[in-house]
């Protein structure tokens, strides 16, 4: 159990700016993990291992990407009690992201909106922390997500995601090809049937190369919006099994506002997670387990604030889940809620 409860700093942390809130965070678990002082925040491990894809999950809660986008805090961030964790987006060059602000808070709906636009150090930079950390050795697993960069043209975009998927494969358990985030002009186009036939295609190759380079086979997983329609879920599970994918991460963020209609920054532009994605994204992963039948790996993520709601994520069709909206709101108490919930719901 962490020294320090979440509930005493939530305050502090929430009378500041969303995204200078983050980088305090972020700043203090970069300076402290891997030092006694991780015991401030520093969760019990609960082992519920699981295979998936090949890969053994120590537990069925994972981080979700987008919080560590550089992968600075691998470490910290895995002594919360994250059986696996995922770091990015990372693109292939440097680039700053949208303009600030662009990163909101609405607490009467335990939710979030952030239109950051895959801001990140690039490449080589992600690269060099992920060798730093020290968390795969610890017999967890990890997933770097990949993007494309703002400037390259929507026609290229396959050009940044074989760069990226070769720079990152041989420091990786696991690739996650985003496609589905609503912050980079047209991205979510890559989600439509030729586009993502096309990409899926070209990654898949590269990545027989890459394995028999490297020795080892990484698992490459989807990650798809929640603003899909029956149809398209059905073409993209389609087209998953098609090309030999390993998994699919259901989902990012929204862009309906129903739920938080009315609320301060409600209509800001940019993604919708937390408490009102919920239903979303379990309507997705009920609709792709459905399409995938029952041994297609699915991971769960989007509104997931206590034991109870990753637990419905399981029932709709996950296998494991992720975690990022809830632990703004909840704290790193959450990753052991839930895992715990998970491991019993198993032993029932």
């Amino acid at each position: 159990m962490s020294l320090i409860p979440y509930a005493l700093a939530r305050p502090f942390l929430f009378k500041m700016d969303p995204e200078e809130a983050h980088e305090l965070t972020l700043d203090a678990l970069a300076r402290t993990q891997n030092t006694p002082l991780d015991r401030l925040y520093r969760q019990p491990f609960v082992a519920d291992p699981v295979t998936l894809a090949g890969l053994t999950f120590p537990n069925r809660v994972g981080l979700a990407a987008g919080l560590d986008k550089n992968a600075r805090c691998i470490d910290g961030l895995g002594a919360m009690g994250f059986g696996f964790v995922e770091v990015g987006t990372v693109t292939p060059k440097a680039q700053p992201g949208n303009p600030k602000p662009r990163m909101f808070r609405l607490p009467e709906a335990q939710a979030l909106i952030n239109r950051l636009g895959f801001n990140n150090d690039g490449l080589d930079a992600f690269i060099a922390n992920v060798k730093r950390s020290r968390f795969r050795q610890q017999g967890r697993l990890l997933g770097l997500n990949i993007g494309k960069n703002a400037a390259t043209p929507i026609e290229n975009a396959t050009d940044d995601y074989l760069i990226a998927l070769a720079g990152v494969y041989p420091h990786a358990d696991y690739v996650t090809v985003n496609i589905s985030s609503p912050n980079t002009k047209n991205l979510r186009a890559l989600q439509s049937d030729e586009a993502l036939d096309g990409l899926l295609g070209a990654l898949t190759a590269r990545r027989e190369e890459l394995a028999a380079e490297h020795g080892r086979r990484v698992p490459m997983f989807l990650k798809i919006a929640p603003d899909l329609d029956e149809t398209q879920v059905k073409v993209i599970a389609a087209t998953l099994q098609k090309h030999g994918m390993d998994g699919v991460i259901a989902t990012n963020t929204t862009l309906a506002r129903d739920a938080v209609s009315g609320l301060p920054h409600a209509e800001e532009t940019g993604g919708l997670s937390g408490a009102p994605v919920r239903e979303a994204s379990n309507r997705v992963i009920r609709l792709l387990r459905e399409a995938l039948g029952p041994h297609f790996p699915i991971i769960g993520v989007g509104g997931i604030l206590s034991g109870h709601d990753a637990i419905e994520k399981i029932r709709a069709g996950a296998d494991v889940v992720q975690i990022y909206s809830g632990l703004i709101y909840k704290g790193p108490a959450l990753v052991t809620e839930v895992a715990s919930a998970l491991q019993q719901m198993r032993a029932s």
